[in-house]
């Protein structure tokens, strides 16, 4: 056992670890028991991962009286197990100022960015078409944008949910793209163009101040209308225009169309060669960027090899088991 006082690892956290330790309530649950008395469950965060609290009786009531998500809470306990899984057992909970809290510590990141900037910037650098690295320059040299655009989630929870999230899954989706490109004939730069335009309306969609939630835009207009928005209005006010109508209209198909399909919310699907390869690319990144999260996160094979059903997988189960298929201690094979 070992206590813990700064940045808390909380997925390596074990049985009877001590916890003392800011932490970003995700999530309020409130539940009744068969007879009717009020129960509460924290789920408690930072920047490398969550823990759910042990359940808070109708005796503890008092103790999270008033504590809601998006709050900061100076947390004392330790890890306990029930039916072989993790929770934190909390001694006492102490809402933060804002002005006390550093929140790079608490909201799950990426990390530091610059690799994906090198890799974006050297690509935007190599689209040979004059007119189309216009429009993206448009976008990507500007240093608000740049800004927003490195901080900025992909999702609120999901795939990518995390400070520099929709940079990293910008730069997925536009080396998935380029690759499926060359093998079917589409045009890698127009699919770059499309990778680099698709989510920029997730920059109007999504808050990250304290923690990760809708902005009203985003819930009346939706991620693909905002970002088909932001397109058409700074190419209008870009002077002199970087493409034609035509171009335009192309550029905005791939933002629209995205989705691939309507009930997904896209108004339009996929019409272009270069609109289907983005569409399939998206689905891609976030898909596999799911299963990696699920494969992470022993808590899921708490019961076996199978995690529990992922409503980011279409509510399928995730399969964890392994062979070395014949390698000996990563030196040989097997006679």
């Amino acid at each position: 056992m070992h206590s813990m006082t700064t940045l808390v690892d909380l997925p390596a956290l074990e049985e009877g670890d001590r916890v003392n330790a800011p932490l970003l309530v995700r999530e309020v649950r409130q539940r009744r028991q068969a007879n009717g008395d009020p129960y509460t469950v924290l789920t408690l965060g930072n920047s490398t991962g969550a823990l759910e609290s042990e359940p808070f009786w109708p005796h503890r009531q008092e103790v999270v009286r008033g504590i809601r998500a998006g709050h900061v809470v100076m947390t004392q306990g330790h890890v306990s197990l029930y039916r072989d899984r993790r929770q934190l057992t909390v001694l006492s909970l102490r809402v933060l100022t804002p002005e006390s809290i550093d929140w790079g510590d608490l909201l799950p990141s990426v990390g530091s960015v610059d690799r994906f900037w090198e890799v974006l910037d050297a690509w935007r650098r190599d689209v040979a078409k004059p007119r189309l690295r216009a429009v993206l320059d448009a976008f990507y040299e500007a240093d608000t944008f740049r800004h927003a655009y490195e901080q900025c989630p992909a999702a609120v929870r999901g795939h990518h949910a995390m400070l520099g999230g929709l940079l990293k899954h910008t730069v997925e989706v536009a080396a998935i793209g380029r690759t499926i490109a060359r093998t079917s004939g589409a045009d890698p730069d127009l699919v770059l163009a499309g990778a680099l335009l698709h989510d920029i309306g997730k920059l109007e969609t999504y808050r990250w101040d304290g923690m990760f939630r809708y902005t009203e835009r985003g819930r009346l207009i939706g991620h693909v209308a905002l970002g088909a928005l932001m397109l058409e209005n700074r190419l209008r006010e870009t002077v002199p225009h970087p493409c034609t109508d035509a171009e335009r209209d192309m550029l905005l198909h791939l933002v629209l169309s995205h989705h691939g399909r309507l009930e997904f919310g896209s108004p339009v699907v996929p019409a272009t060669l270069e609109a289907d390869v983005l569409h399939w690319a998206d689905i891609a990144s976030a898909k596999t960027t799911s299963f990696v999260d699920v494969l992470r996160d022993p808590e899921q094979f708490a019961h076996g090899e199978f995690s529990t059903p992922q409503w980011t997988l279409d509510h399928r189960r995730v399969y964890r088991g392994s062979s070395d298929w014949g390698v000996q201690d990563g030196e040989g094979r097997s006679p």
